[in-house]
């Protein structure tokens, strides 16, 4: 079997073969950095690590970028309304920077809580300006823009495919666009490269460009930093599915729309563009309930801008662990909707510590010894087999669990190769699972340890007493101690230098 992905553009599943053998590019759409992640969020960032750990697993090479959006992302994709950075700056009185340096770091703390790869290149859009001035020259040069109210516009009746990820209609769009949205486009879908006029005044960030002073349009940040660290034509590209109509399509027509000829023969921008789908949040789980049910669920996406949304600090404050939330994700294929509740999370907890109780025992009697790969007897390669099939059957984390799971249950795999099964399948699940169990171990054994000190000075304080007892002749007392101490499994045995005792055999 092979690597099959449901390819955004054809809508189908397709099998993945990369522009280079042995190698995958691919670029995530980064985070806007002007408020903390909520869960909905950093399911992108769980999926794209799925697909970053089940690329290397198959054992590919791979380049994974990601933006960082400081700059020029308004609160409408369609370049309306406020200047999402700005308007944070001005409510924390603090600068634009400063606001976009501290959500960037709030946003990596949660990465590594997850247990997620940082990405191979992590490039921030106020660096990279010049690349994007750059690209715009290229469509300009194509014939693809034009000048209007002070900024420039990219036409998309320009460019013949516009519209082919999402499958639009540009005359449907004509038909039913809204009067005055934006009186200096030609066309409703068309939209800014470069702002000179801003609606904002006192733009905080600015740069000398050959259409004037200004800053770039959200969309085009995109297409500049993925061509800049994986070429002109790479392989993956992957966004939420709320990305497919403005974002992602307005990124093909701009990218493609710079190509030379030549470029163009080559095939298109991106070979596989993947879309996770959204969390969906039940009403209720703004404060945690055991009243949550499917019939409370709201048929709306987690987002910032309705106020329904959930941080990861606040789940880790409510008591679960940041796998936790990894486990109930990997739980729902990625082009599902995920619906988040407290009941769901709950149950994603307890199957995680169950998972995790279940590998320390393996790991016990392992004796923390895993089998080579090679050495894996049928059983246990089979069980690899339906895991990596999983896989292959478009990122599949609910088989690849469910594979995981049947696998640590099933007698004919040895200790030692379920021990190996759970360090190759949890390199791509990434739910830590032989850490955590080890922990269990280590926290038993701290355990133990602790009851074993205080048993020892329990019985030291016995002896103690029946030495005391023996001095005043109280025998009866002193022969009631030993007793006791060898129903307990305590032989004592007085010597010239003193009683000792010792466990029996």
């Amino acid at each position: 079997m092979s690597l099959k992905l449901f390819n955004s553009m054809g809508k189908n599943l397709q099998e993945f073969k990369p522009i280079k053998e042995g190698f995958v590019g691919f670029y995530g759409c980064g985070p806007t950095v002007y408020n903390y992640a909520h869960i909905g969020n950093l399911r992108a960032y769980v999926f794209l690590d799925i697909l970053d750990k089940t690329l290397t697993f198959l054992g590919y090479k791979i380049r994974h970028v990601m933006n960082i959006t400081d700059i020029g992302h308004l609160s409408g994709d369609d370049d309306s309304g406020e200047d999402k950075m700005l308007k944070t700056a001005a409510e924390r009185h603090q600068s634009v920077l400063e606001v976009a340096q501290f959500y960037t770091d709030a946003f990596f703390r949660d990465i590594e809580r997850l247990n997620i790869r940082r990405p191979d290149v992590v490039c921030k859009a106020t660096e990279h300006v010049e690349e994007m001035i750059s690209l715009i020259k290229k469509i300009e040069a194509n014939g693809h823009t034009y000048k209007a109210g002070g900024n420039l516009y990219f036409d998309v009746s320009t460019y013949a495919d516009y519209g082919k990820l999402a499958n639009l209609n540009i005359e449907e769009l004509k038909a039913g666009a809204r009067v005055g949205v934006d009186e200096n486009k030609k066309n409703p879908s068309d939209f800014v490269l470069w702002f000179t006029k801003s609606k904002f005044e006192n733009q905080a960030l600015t740069w000398d460009s050959p259409w004037g002073r200004g800053y770039p349009g959200w969309h085009i940040e995109c297409s500049a930093m993925s061509q800049k660290y994986l070429g002109t034509h790479f392989d993956i590209h992957t966004g939420g599915i709320d990305h497919v109509p403005v974002h992602h399509t307005n990124e093909i027509a701009q990218s493609e729309g710079a190509m030379t000829a030549e470029e163009r023969a080559e095939g298109p921008w991106v070979n596989f563009w993947l879309h996770n789908e959204f969390l969906v949040i039940a009403k209720d789980s703004k404060e945690k309930s055991s009243e949550n049910s499917p019939n409370e669920i709201a048929a709306e996406k987690m987002s910032k801008s309705s106020g329904n949304f959930l941080t990861l600090q606040s789940l880790i404050d409510a008591g679960y662990d940041a796998l936790d939330y990894r486990y109930f994700l990997l739980g729902t294929h990625y082009r599902s909707p995920s619906y988040f509740s407290f009941n769901a999370l709950d149950g994603a907890a307890a199957a995680r510590k169950s998972l995790v109780n279940r590998a320390a025992k393996i790991i016990q009697e392992s004796g923390g010894k895993a089998a080579d790969e090679n050495a894996l007897q049928s059983a246990a390669k089979k069980h690899l087999e339906e895991f990596r099939a999983a896989l292959e059957n478009d990122l599949s984390t609910p088989q690849a669990l469910a594979a995981l799971q049947v696998a640590l249950k099933d007698s004919n795999v040895s200790a030692s190769e379920a021990h190996a099964l759970i360090q190759k399948m949890d390199a791509v699940l990434g739910l830590k699972i032989e850490d955590s169990a080890k922990k269990i171990a280590q926290d038993a054994q701290a355990q133990n340890s602790h009851q074993g000190d205080s048993e020892a000075a329990e019985i030291d304080a016995l002896l103690a007493k029946r030495a005391e007892a023996k001095k005043s002749r109280d025998f009866a007392t002193a022969d009631k101690i030993r007793e006791e101490l060898s129903s307990r499994g305590i032989t004592i045995v007085d010597t010239p230098q003193g009683t000792i005792w010792k466990r029996k055999e």
